[in-house]
């Protein structure tokens, strides 16, 4: 936690759902529903289950200072136990936690905090996916130029390069979407031999109680759930990524065609002239933070026999850290789509720096049909390199030039050209879209 840092590289809900408070509420619940199955199963009485679930609700715990003394055992589960027994009291008392070891309750609240973050964040994707649907259906025949390699190539439009995003995004939405966030209970060794033959009756009550999975036995060091997990969040990071560096790019000053718009916002520390897109700055900027968070949760798979000694420990905080960053990031990224202005006429004006070279190959394929590939290619590379050095319009060049000029009028030549007019399937492209889009949503 960063008192500085963290208004930018952290913002936005999902923050909150990944807090100690975030976390110590799961850990009680946990503890709650443990209870409440073994009750469930006949192994404690109601009561003291009841007592149990009371006092894990109400009760007054202190996560610095369970922290605090987490390092005596080597994570916080055990002394909240601890403190829980203490706070309960009496017969209910000694059976809280009964049967269960503390990465039980540490695992089953990561996958708590997990879905319920996972909830949260995929609102505020669903906010981004709405927004870029609408840029993509306002746009679809706003004709930009199409950058690759960061040259101009062929034309697109931007409802077309929207929907790439979008759809980029909804996939990563989906992959997040299907994930199955699991219970986890297994005692010491993961055989729940303390519950003798009631085990399996209480981890499919503790499921059903949290509303988690039931796995079919506990995954200890079988760690494919947050690796799967790292890994959702990871791409849904790339996709922001990918998309604010573009905002970022179509934002320069000698691109121009976008801009974020909004009141105390964009200014520079020492030029005044500046607008810039801080929104999409700060979305790319906590973007990048999670390749390496995912990293250290795939290293840390290699988990040992049936209890890890150290690997299990690394996953807590970048689990935590890759929410909180990747939150932010799509936070940022749907503040900058909020805030967006599209130039259109810009875009239209760009189209026209390389002097219709863009359209070059266009008419290469036209004239190819009668004077044959190679003939039509060099004669209109020829005419090109002398649009471009300024020797005038490269459709009268076109024209003049011998070979062109003799099977494509001056006319003909215009129009093809038009970058309005060799935008293949673009608009073909962006509505199917929006279409998979409307039948998914």
């Amino acid at each position: 936690m960063s008192d500085l840092f963290d208004p930018m590289l952290a913002a936005g809900p999902v923050r909150a759902e990944v807090s100690d408070a975030a976390w110590l509420r799961a850990l009680l619940d946990a503890e709650a529903a443990l209870a409440g199955a073994e009750a469930d199963a006949g192994v404690i009485p109601r009561e003291h289950a009841d007592r149990i679930a009371a006092v894990a609700r109400d009760g007054r715990f202190d996560a610095a200072a369970i922290g605090e003394k987490s390092v005596g055992v080597g994570n916080p589960a055990a002394p909240l136990v601890r403190e829980l027994t203490a706070q309960v009291g009496g017969e209910a008392g000694r059976v809280v936690h009964l049967g269960a070891t503390s990465q039980d309750i540490v695992d089953t609240a990561a996958m708590l905090v997990s879905a319920r973050a996972s909830e949260v964040l995929l609102t505020e994707v669903a906010a981004c996916a709405d927004r870029l649907a609408e840029l993509a259906r306002e746009h679809a025949g706003t004709v930009q130029a199409g950058r690759t390699l960061l040259q101009q190539a062929l034309p697109v439009t931007f409802g077309f390069q929207v929907a790439g995003w979008l759809s980029g995004l909804d996939a990563a939405a989906d992959r997040l979407r299907a994930q199955r966030f699991a219970v986890q209970l297994g005692g010491a060794t993961g055989t729940l031999a303390s519950l003798g033959a009631q085990g399996p009756a209480v981890l499919a009550a503790f499921a059903r109680r949290l509303g988690l999975d039931e796995p079919a036995l506990p995954w200890h060091t079988e760690r494919t759930r947050i690796a799967e997990l790292a890994g959702a969040l990871g791409a849904l990071s790339g996709v922001v990524a990918g998309i604010s560096r573009s905002l970022v790019l179509l934002a320069q000053t000698e691109v121009g065609e976008i801009a974020e718009v909004a009141e105390g916002s964009g200014g520079s520390s020492t030029m005044p002239h500046k607008r810039n897109p801080v929104a999409a700055v700060a979305a790319n900027a906590a973007a990048q933070q999670a390749p390496g968070l995912v990293a250290t949760l795939l290293g840390a798979m290699a988990q040992e026999h049936q209890r890890a000694a150290g690997s299990w420990h690394a996953e807590w905080r970048p689990l935590t850290e890759l929410f909180r960053s990747t939150g932010s990031a799509v936070h940022w990224l749907r503040t900058s789509l909020d805030r967006l202005q599209v130039d259109a006429d810009r875009m239209r004006a760009n189209l026209d720096i390389t002097r219709g070279a863009l359209l070059s190959e266009r008419v290469t394929t036209a004239l190819a049909a009668s004077t044959g590939r190679l003939e039509a290619h060099d004669a209109v590379s020829a005419c090109t390199r002398r649009a471009l050095a300024g020797e005038g319009e490269l459709a009268d060049l076109l024209a003049e030039d011998a070979l062109v000029g003799k099977h494509l009028t001056r006319e003909r030549i215009g129009e093809l050209l038009d970058p309005a007019g060799y935008l293949g399937s673009a608009r073909v492209f962006v509505e199917r879209v929006l279409e998979k889009r409307k039948g998914t949503s």
